[in-house]
């Protein structure tokens, strides 16, 4: 059961969560969606309103849920839980596999976008724009050859945090 809190009740660091830990984002519907680890992520204040920013390259599957959708959700797991969701969500394609079935993970779809059951924390966000990094964009010259040697840079998406949900 999860109930809902102001993004301001966090208690945990969320940076710390999407750095050190991981997170799934997801997009879609109950007719079709996918979800993919992320370890590279951003909360914070964008626009006068609570905003998460997640990095997705253009060949991932989850790519076209969030392009598709108007909402996606980043969710949280305990720690107990990693190396059976993040084995299966960080290392296969939902092109191929029944990611939430193989990880153990049970689908939710009562927000505009799905979660999963086992998670500690979700955040459900609108997309509120899109970008995309470019080569020409890094300052530092060493990100681009030590992130991109296949040239498949990140699409950048900005959404809303409408509502933060916690596991009761």
């Amino acid at each position: 059961m999860f109930k809902e809190i102001e993004f301001s009740e966090v208690k945990e660091n969320v940076v710390d969560l999407i750095a050190k830990q991981w997170a799934l984002v997801t997009a879609g519907d109950k007719d079709g969606y996918n979800t993919m680890t992320v370890s590279w992520g951003a909360v914070g204040e964008l626009w006068g309103v609570d905003t998460a920013t997640v990095y997705i390259r253009p060949q991932r599957y989850t790519e076209q849920f969030i392009e598709k959708n108007d909402y996606f959700t980043v969710s949280f797991y305990p720690a107990e839980l990693k190396n059976q969701i993040h084995g299966v969500c960080g290392s296969k394609s939902g092109r191929d596999v029944d990611k939430a079935k193989e990880a153990g993970i049970t689908p939710v779809f009562d927000e505009k976008a799905p979660y999963f059951e086992e998670a500690k924390l979700v955040l459900v966000c609108r997309k509120m724009a899109k970008g995309k990094f470019e080569p020409e964009q890094f300052i530092d010259k060493t990100v681009d050859e030590r992130w991109y040697p296949q040239k498949d840079y990140h699409n950048i998406y900005y959404g809303a945090i409408e509502k933060v949900l916690v596991k009761e």
